[in-house]
C-alpha cells in the first residue's frame, strides 16, 4: 500500500494519466491524496472531474480556489466569464447534478495521523494547530453541505477580513477561512493576508514572508503538503511539501509517495 500526494491537476488529464503510469498506481491498493484545483485551465476538465470521482475511497481531494468556482457557477452566484470557459463542459454535462453534489461535499483539509501528515490547497494559518485546522475547515464544509451552501458561495469573495479573530462570525468567518485555506500565499508580519503577491516569494516586498515562514504549531511536529502556489514550485522539506509545479502552464505535474521514511518524487511533462 502506497499514499501519493498530487499537485494542482487543473483539467491536465492527460499528464495524470501519465502519472498513475509512472507510478504504478493501483486504487485496490493504493491511495491519492490531490492538492484541489481539479478543474479550470486545462482541457479536460470534465474527463478529470469524472475520474477523480470514480476513484471513490482511493482517492482524496481538498477544495481548490478554482473547485470553489466552478461550484458558484454552478448556483448562479458567480457570472461566467471567459476565464471559465474551460468549465462550459461540466456546467453542460447530464451528470453535472451529481459531480457539482460530489464537489461540495469534499473537505477543505484532510489529517492523515499515522502519517502525522495535513493535506490544504493553499495552506493553513500559523497560528491554528492541526485540531483547530480541522475546526475551521468543518465550519465550511458544514455550511457548503447544508440548505445555506448558495449564500455562502456568494458571501465567499473579497479580500476581507484580512486577519485571523476568533471573534468573527458569520459569512465574514467563513470568508476568512476559505481564503486561508485556498488563496493564501504571503503575509504581513502582523500575520495579515496579503493577495497582491502571487509571484515567486523571494521577489516579495520585505514586509511580506510566505505563510509557511512563521512560527506556526500546525506545522512544528506535522508535515503539511500544499499546492496552490506554481510560482514557488517543487518544494520538498521534512515539515512541508508543495506541490504545484505548473502543470497547466506546459511545466510539470507531481506526485511524492509520502509513505516512506524518506519521499521519492515523480514528474512527468505538463499539458
Amino acid at each position: 500500500m502506497a499514499t501519493y500526494a498530487i499537485g494542482d491537476i487543473q483539467g491536465c488529464y492527460d499528464p495524470l494519466r501519465h502519472l498513475l503510469d509512472e507510478i504504478r498506481f493501483d486504487p485496490g491498493r493504493d491511495t491519492l491524496w490531490l492538492t484541489g484545483d481539479l478543474v479550470n485551465r486545462g482541457p479536460k476538465s470534465l474527463k478529470t472531474l469524472r475520474f477523480v470521482r470514480g476513484l471513490g475511497d482511493a482517492a482524496v481531494s481538498v477544495l481548490g480556489n478554482h473547485d470553489l468556482h466552478l461550484l458558484a457557477l454552478a448556483n448562479e452566484t458567480l457570472d461566467f466569464g471567459s476565464r471559465f470557459e474551460t468549465l462550459e463542459n461540466i456546467l453542460q454535462a447530464p451528470d453535472r447534478d451529481d459531480l457539482i453534489h460530489w464537489l461540495r461535499h469534499r473537505p477543505l483539509a484532510h489529517y492523515d495521523r499515522d502519517l502525522d501528515t495535513l493535506l490544504v490547497h493553499a495552506g493553513t494559518h500559523p497560528k491554528w494547530t492541526i485540531r483547530k485546522t480541522l475546526d475551521r475547515a468543518a465550519e465550511v464544509e458544514s455550511a457548503l453541505q447544508s440548505k445555506k451552501y448558495a449564500s455562502v458561495l456568494e458571501k465567499m469573495y473579497g479580500n476581507t477580513p484580512k486577519k485571523w479573530s476568533a471573534d468573527l462570525k458569520g459569512y465574514r468567518r467563513l470568508r476568512f477561512i476559505i481564503n486561508t485555506f485556498t488563496r493564501m500565499r504571503m503575509m504581513t508580519g502582523h500575520m495579515s493576508l496579503n493577495f497582491t503577491h502571487s509571484g515567486s516569494p523571494w521577489n516579495a516586498r520585505k514586509d511580506l514572508q510566505p505563510w509557511f515562514h512563521f512560527d506556526a504549531p500546525a506545522s512544528d511536529d506535522t508535515r503539511i503538503v500544499f499546492g496552490h502556489w506554481s510560482a514557488l514550485g517543487l518544494l520538498v522539506l521534512p515539515r512541508l511539501i508543495s506541490l504545484d509545479t505548473g502543470c497547466v502552464w506546459g511545466r510539470q505535474l507531481t506526485a511524492v509517495r509520502l509513505d516512506k521514511r524518506v519521499p521519492r518524487v515523480y514528474q512527468v511533462p505538463g499539458q
